[in-house]
């Protein structure tokens, strides 16, 4: 298998970089990648906490340290004081590159005294570790352990299934979060190119010039709704190749506006420890009315089980399980041996033609009054009233129903009232899935995935209910 080094060898366009210089990302690459292997020379290689704000130095940084089997930790440089100790505390880094240096007392590539990898961490000559955060939303950070090898097996599942030679990639995601790093990691090793830009320039208009037709995209649900809100964004997205959507569940109402305006979409199925996509409906299906997430891609397979771990058959709805090349080895620092599937908290289902169909997640699942309800179903019914901006549906202790369905909401307008929306719901909906509390709110506590943080969803309603009983 071709090692980071290989690849960028490879790339031989001085162009593949759009926005930036790829002469210079490669400069910086072997510099790096020099003084790592000097640094490693003298024994175990360095852990590097990876920070880089800027595009450019992240991805230049990320080879080197690939190259010189260094453990990465990709991070998030706007993580708050907490969060930053939690990172430190877990990892114990050698080396920091990237923000919050002075903050930590720790010198940009200096290095405090070498900390050996712990017993438990994976060590090998010839993979290095790769550390892709995970579960930020709900207040914990894990860091999913990937290696190259993994990474390229998505790369290969997603070529061989949109079967290309090369991927093109419009990158608007963060770097250190999966949906943005393999946009560029199948750019990189197919010796393609990769545009990237923040998702406000593209939103403003200042948008780099490509030809759309050679390239995908990747975005999350709130992305697409910002850019179908401007007639002149939602002409330059119906140009792509391919627009991937993945990250948060989608609602019905965003789906029918990006078909009507013939949007490329391509809905997905993945996360931190699949390394991206393992599922996707491609362009056309969508196009044509499906709603799944479409086929299994090539280097994975799903079964679907009852809870008592029995196969189920096609159109039965049970608990997700993974088996996928590309599967991350554990969360660090453990790693789990022969690591082959990987059971998620997901519900779903596959259809006669073999998409997979996600019904909700297993511990999102609210029981009321003995009824199990899936809030993805309500949202969906809410969403289509067009009277909210964003919803969620929780449930919350009740001691005569176990749980009550509550719904939090950004009215459209401020005179919408819950009452009407109720009323609406009335129609699409049994009784006992209709939200018993209503609480409007200006926002809700999103990460910039577009995933909710239900921890805080469940303090908000707890103060509202407590305050409107006084």
């Amino acid at each position: 298998m071709e090692r980071p080094l290989d690849y960028l060898d490879n790339l031989t366009q001085d162009d593949w970089l759009i926005g930036y210089s790829s002469r210079q990302f490669h400069q910086i690459a072997q510099q790096l990648y020099l003084e790592l292997t000097q640094l490693s020379a003298c024994g175990t290689p360095p852990k590097i906490i990876l920070a880089e704000r800027e595009p450019l130095r992240f991805l230049a940084s990320f080879i080197a340290a690939c190259a010189a089997n260094c453990p990465v930790f990709l991070c998030n440089p706007d993580w708050g004081t907490q969060e930053w100790q939690q990172v430190f505390d877990l990892v114990k880094p050698d080396i920091i590159w990237g923000v919050g240096n002075r903050e930590w007392g720790i010198g940009s590539g200096d290095w405090k005294e070498k900390t050996t990898l712990s017993p438990s961490s994976p060590s090998s000559p010839h993979s290095p570790l790769i550390m892709i955060p995970t579960g930020g939303s709900s207040g914990e950070i894990k860091f999913a352990i990937h290696t190259w090898e993994t990474l390229i097996a998505s790369v290969k599942g997603f070529t061989e299934y949109f079967q290309l030679k090369r991927v093109n990639s419009f990158c608007v995601l963060p770097l250190y979060h999966v949906s943005g790093l393999m946009q560029f990691m199948r750019s990189f090793t197919t010796a393609g190119k990769l545009a990237i830009q923040p998702f406000k320039a593209v939103e403003s208009g200042q948008i780099l010039n490509i030809k759309q037709s050679e390239f995908f995209i990747s975005l999350v649900p709130t992305q697409l709704q910002r850019l179908l809100e401007n007639l002149e964004r939602t002409e330059w997205l119906y140009q792509f190749n391919t627009v991937l959507l993945g990250g948060a569940p989608a609602w019905n109402e965003l789906l029918e506006k990006a078909r009507f305006h013939r949007i490329r979409l391509a809905l997905t199925y993945g996360m931190t420890e699949t390394a991206s996509q393992i599922a996707t409906l491609k362009p056309d299906d969508f196009l044509r009315g499906k709603m799944s997430s479409g086929k299994i891609l090539p280097h994975a397979k799903v079964t679907i089980r009852n809870q008592q771990g029995k196969l189920l058959n096609s159109n039965q709805i049970g608990n997700i399980t993974i088996h996928a090349q590309s599967l991350a080895l554990g969360y660090y620092p453990i790693t789990r041996e022969n690591q082959t599937y990987f059971q998620v908290d997901d519900l779903g289902f596959l259809d006669d033609e073999g998409h997979l169909n996600i019904v909700g997640r297993d511990s999102d699942k609210i029981i009321t009054g003995g009824e199990n309800i899936y809030p993805a179903e309500i949202e969906s019914a809410i969403q289509a009233t067009q009277m909210v901006a964003d919803i969620c549906v929780i449930g919350i202790p009740d001691k005569h129903w176990g749980q009550a369905l509550t719904a939090i909401y950004i009215p459209k307008k401020s005179d919408t009232s819950a009452l009407k929306i109720q009323t609406l719901l009335k129609e699409k909906l049994s009784k006992f899935k209709i939200p018993k509390y209503w609480i409007p709110q200006q926002n809700l506590p999103r990460n910039s995935q577009g995933k909710i943080n239900r921890q805080q969803l469940q303090q908000i309603a707890t103060e509202f209910l407590q305050n409107s009983i006084k």
